[in-house]
């Protein structure tokens, strides 16, 4: 029998958790036709995964490419690091529903929230909707190279019924409620996972008002849930305000997870000391024994923003805001080395310290991996000091050491790295609070499915290669209710990875002007990836995109 692709000679991690065996898959259209010894078997096209691990494609569950993928069909970094589905509309930050005067807020919304252009948006979206499913009609006209599951946000649907009354703590009408419930119904019944929501107050439109949602009632929630249920059920996400009120973000995460019955929320282990993670921990446990399905995001390693000479400076003040105005990067390099406006720049530094406190940035070197310092790591402050200078010079020289292109990671979140491994441990966490397409000028870890398989499947051995793939595959594909997708097994889809499991790594975030308008962000290649596969196309082969967009908008899913 010939089919249309073979993989030969893999060896199968099938994403259920089981031992990896050797074995031959064949793909006929968008399915895994065939798994097993097919030596006697032709195929239009084949692939040599000897010596390479054959696995399920990765799901990224909070990205932020909403927009993005109007401009990126290709849906870079994600479509370099294994992902072949991702979920869209977290943080309750959406495009929809949106009435024709309203576009403006959502889009400077958005920016003010996630920091994508507000002009890239209005400019690279058609805008031709108005429902949530609508939306999703769109997105699927855009022929993305990866499959999309989407959310319908709070803060859109929450502004769409309550205008600027949206943006206090001032509880709906009876009527709002009922129409929120409408609407959470329809974006479901209409091919949306679930509702996602945003209650930490980071989280602010541009005049520095709380998003919609953030102070809403616990009864707003239930109504949305009511409404999910009616059509069918659907998953509620949050980010939670467990900074100054995390009694009643518990309660609120429980309510959801008894009322909808599948919730997903981001934690990690913060920034010392581990109360936060014996906390989820317990919470975790027992709220999947005895409530609901609950699953918690977290980032696989200390992360916060990039400093350099890209976008983020590593000093806040006019000096060095005149820098970073400079047009290339070739000019700011220049300019660092001309000694009096170093001198200028030295003593601005010195008078105001870096952007962030030095102890907690770290570099990300100029090898051909970002070295994140988990291990051991040094801060520029330590650096600094064990070379006996001032950490604004240690930046400089390290600045004009690497043509101006080394960057400085800002450890804001997940600074606690022996907690943080304790939470990647857990049972119910997914490793990958990713927030791809987010913040695109100030941070890009849409390289976490690579990163954790990597460093703490690879090196830390924190997880067997056969779990590990489970966490990134059919787990996130469990929590999504995603049907015939998640594992490599005959009959599903055949959305699937080749890749070296002793080669994989990161490269090293890169800045390019590539938003409408020519705005920048921060992107980051891998290697170790022979192909990645996607309803029975290759779109990716040995790191590059191949042009192929077989990408669908997922909008069945099987609820309990």
């Amino acid at each position: 029998m010939a089919h249309d692709l073979i993989i030969r000679n893999g060896t199968i991690v099938d994403g259920t958790g089981v031992a990896g065996y050797r074995a031959d898959v064949a793909i006929d259209g968008d399915r895994i036709s065939a798994i097993g010894d097919l030596s006697s078997a032709t195929a239009t096209r084949e692939i040599d995964a000897t010596g390479l691990i054959v696995s399920p494609g990765f799901i990224d569950l909070h990205t932020h490419l909403d927009a993005q993928v109007a401009w990126d069909p290709l849906m870079t970094s994600s479509s370099w690091h294994g992902v072949t589905t991702v979920l869209i509309g977290n943080c309750g930050v959406t495009f929809a529903p949106v009435a024709p005067d309203d576009r403006v807020f959502l889009a400077e919304m958005m920016e003010s929230v996630e920091d994508v252009p507000r002009d890239a948006i209005l400019n690279g979206l058609s805008w031709d909707w108005t429902t949530y499913p609508e939306y999703l009609d769109a997105v699927q006209k855009m022929r993305p190279a990866l499959n999309i599951v989407g959310m319908v946000g709070h803060c859109a649907v929450r502004y769409h019924v309550m205008g600027e009354r949206s943006l206090t703590d001032e509880p709906p009408t009876p009527e709002e409620l009922n129409r929120m419930r409408d609407i959470a119904e329809e974006s479901v019944a209409g091919g949306a996972v679930g509702f996602s929501t945003s209650r930490i107050l980071l989280h602010v439109v541009p005049d520095g008002r709380y998003v919609p949602g953030t102070l809403a009632p616990l009864d707003e929630y239930l109504a949305v849930a009511d409404g999910m249920n009616a059509a069918g059920g659907g998953l509620f996400q949050a980010v939670n305000d467990f900074m100054t009120k995390p009694g009643f973000e518990i309660e609120l995460l429980r309510e959801m997870a008894r009322s909808c019955g599948d919730v997903l929320f981001s934690g990690g282990a913060g920034n010392s000391g581990n109360s936060g993670v014996e906390m989820f921990g317990k919470f975790l446990a027992d709220t999947n024994a005895n409530v609901g399905r609950m699953t918690m995001a977290s980032q696989t390693r200390p992360s916060g923003s990039l400093c350099g000479l890209a976008q983020i400076s590593p000093v806040k003040g006019q000096q060095w805001k005149a820098l970073m105005a400079l047009p290339t990067l070739a000019d700011r390099v220049a300019a660092l080395k001309d000694p009096v406006v170093r001198a200028g720049l030295v003593e601005e530094g010195k008078a105001k310290g870096l952007w962030y406190d030095a102890n907690h940035i770290y570099p990300l070197g100029t090898g051909p991996s970002p070295d994140y310092s988990e291990t051991n790591g040094r801060s520029v402050a330590q650096r600094a000091e064990a070379l006996g200078v001032h950490p604004v010079d240690f930046v400089i020289d390290r600045l004009i050491a690497s043509d101006g292109h080394e960057l400085f990671n800002t450890w804001f979140f997940n600074r606690n790295v022996d907690g943080l491994e304790q939470v990647l441990a857990m049972d119910h966490v997914y490793p990958g609070l990713a927030d791809t397409g987010a913040h695109a000028g100030q941070i890009c870890d849409a390289d976490m499915s690579t990163h954790y398989l990597s460093y703490w499947q690879r090196d830390r051995q924190l997880a067997t290669l056969p779990e590990a793939v489970r966490r990134l595959s059919s787990m996130p594909a469990s929590v999504l209710g995603l049907v015939e997708r998640g594992t490599l097994r005959v009959g599903q889809f055949a959305d699937v990875n080749v890749f070296d499991i002793t080669r994989l790594a990161s490269a090293q975030p890169t800045y390019v002007n590539d938003f409408p308008g020519g705005a920048g962000r921060l992107q980051i290649g891998a290697r170790g990836y022979a192909a990645t596969i996607v309803n029975g196309a290759v779109v990716t082969e040995q790191g590059t995109n191949t042009g192929e967009r077989p990408g669908r908008v997922i909008r069945e899913f099987a609820r309990s």
